[in-house]
């Protein structure tokens, strides 16, 4: 039997406070709030709110808060109270404590940064996102009146409580489509047009970041008859960065694995895994397929790391670095196609790194394509005598 194995690609990571931001920019409604770095910012800020009641939110990029349990003893990511003082104290318990959840290392994430907002109560929630949807060549709008659950749940159980509006990309969301969409959530009156110009306003959002999906869960109405974004989840485009330089700026890597980020400096796709037997491939699918192997013979992958097809010298030779720099790894295992890549850059590579990172774990190197010609035989040659000590050291 195959392993069956996901690699999930690094995506843009936001705090819940920056995306609420971007949401803020483009005109949609949510909390007002503040972000504190310290107890005596974050007292302020509550102080500034001067709601009815605030609520205090950890920011991390891990999922769980409410339920997390912080190293300096306070239970919960996520406070409600009506005492700014309060809001000071709880800070000041969350602030540089490590706040451990089901999602985080088991030694927790330590928190820089809280959100300070106004707590407003929910009469209604509701589900709304937009997404590209490949069979309709384009964006889609899907709702449910069914919010503040799992999506997922709500399509298997009552299917005919979701709704979808497909968007023509060049004309965008008009005023009967945001309309109907409204009326499909169940809001009424007054919110409904007020929702169908929140809906419009997503797109906007929407298209303006270059998003791939904005999710609204909720899209509630409040006692006081607002509509507003409670929480939100943004997924960008990654291919847009080079136009989305403010947005990718923000990218929060602090919660990140240090090794997939010195990987990602180097445009090498890297993602650590736990067995002992690092692999060394280029193309997603080949390494996915020599992980399957290698778990097919009784092995385990140490890691994915995926070259590609543009690779150099250089980023051969920092990838042999990040390999041979895992404890667990015991043995290297390359497999090179070499109809993508240029099989004397890999050879090159390996050989340079063979000699100047003293390689001491086994090395099984596996070179073939058409451009196996362009390799001279002196690398050739070199490569299997490096392989050969290597496969002999203790």
């Amino acid at each position: 039997k195959l392993l069956s194995l996901s690699f999930p690609r690094r995506w843009l990571n936001l705090q819940e406070y920056q995306s609420k931001k971007l949401m803020q920019e483009s005109g949609v409604a949510v909390q007002r709030f503040y972000v504190a770095d310290t107890a005596s910012e974050a007292l302020e800020a509550a102080k500034r709110l001067n709601a009815k009641e605030i609520v205090l939110k950890a920011q991390i990029l891990a999922g769980g808060r409410g339920k997390g349990v912080f190293d300096s003893g306070l239970k919960g990511g996520v406070h409600l109270t009506k005492d700014p003082a309060v809001v000071g104290e709880l800070a000041n318990k969350m602030l540089g404590f490590n706040l451990t959840t089901k999602q985080t290392p088991k030694d927790g994430v330590k928190v820089k940064t809280v959100m300070v907002a106004e707590a407003l109560d929910i009469s209604r929630e509701t589900y709304f996102a937009i997404l590209m949807d490949r069979s309709c060549n384009g964006p889609v709008m899907v709702g449910s009146p069914q919010g503040g659950m799992d999506i997922e749940e709500v399509a298997a159980s009552t299917p005919e409580l979701i709704f979808k509006e497909v968007i023509d990309i060049f004309e965008g969301v008009q005023d009967d489509q945001a309309l109907r969409m409204a009326t499909n959530l169940g809001f009424k009156g007054p919110l409904q047009k007020q929702a169908a110009d929140q809906i419009k306003r997503l797109y906007d959002l929407f298209l303006k970041v270059d998003a791939t999906q904005v999710e609204v869960n909720p899209l509630g109405e409040t006692p006081e008859g607002q509509v507003v974004c409670f929480d939100a989840k943004i997924n960008f485009d990654d291919n847009a960065e080079f136009r989305q330089k403010a947005v990718f700026a923000m990218d929060d890597m602090t919660e990140s694995d240090p090794t997939e980020m010195q990987a990602a400096k180097w445009d090498l796709k890297y993602i650590g895994l736990d067995g002992n037997i690092a692999c060394f491939v280029n193309g997603a699918g080949l390494a996915m397929a020599t992980c399957d192997i290698i778990d097919l013979h009784g092995g385990k992958p140490a890691n994915f790391l995926d070259l590609g097809g543009g690779v150099q010298e250089r980023q051969v030779y920092e990838a042999f670095k990040l390999l041979t720099a895992d404890p667990k790894v015991e043995a290297i295992l390359v497999n090179i196609f070499g109809g993508i890549v240029n099989c004397a850059i890999i050879a090159n590579g390996i050989t340079k790194a063979c000699r100047e990172l003293e390689l001491k774990v086994p090395l099984v190197v596996r070179l073939e394509g058409e451009k196996m010609l362009s390799v001279h035989m002196h690398t050739l040659a070199d490569l299997a005598f490096l392989t050969l000590l290597a496969s002999l050291s203790p």
